[in-house]
């Protein structure tokens, strides 16, 4: 599978037929439709800045052991879903490239702190006219 100017072999991709689970009455019960795919992040031949974004990754298919797990089962075709799985394996890859940029911690300028003072002062006048006049 090749992802921009990245070639992975064929044996670092593990898929599996597995049955579907869900509604389909007799079909979902004897054909094994639902591709399995299993992908070993930590010891891919990717470069080593992409696989250690992926793992730093917070995805709930990537196990402990850096091991990504994507079933597919949207369609009846057993050749569909493991396109649709390969598909989702190279889109996790591609998300590896982009590099977010650094955020640079501010603080709020003079005039938001008076707004936000101001704002405070008038929401503070209109629960005091709603009190109950204080009797002398």
């Amino acid at each position: 599978m090749q992802i921009r100017n990245l070639i992975i072999p064929d044996d670092e991709i593990e898929l599996s037929a597995v049955r579907s689970s869900g509604p389909g009455g007799q079909n979902v019960n004897k054909v094994s439709t639902a591709i399995q795919l299993r992908f070993d992040v930590a010891s891919s031949s990717l470069p080593a800045a992409i696989r250690q974004r992926l793992l730093s990754a917070r995805d709930t298919r990537l196990s402990s052991a850096g091991v990504l797990t994507i079933k597919s089962q949207e369609t009846r075709s057993q050749a569909r879903n493991r396109e649709i799985a390969l598909q989702r394996l190279r889109e996790f890859i591609e998300s590896a490239f982009i590099v977010r940029k650094k955020r640079v911690p501010t603080r709020p300028g003079k005039a938001a702190r008076q707004k936000r003072m101001d704002e405070k002062s008038r929401r503070g006048d209109v629960k005091r006219t709603r009190q109950k006049p204080v009797d002398s």
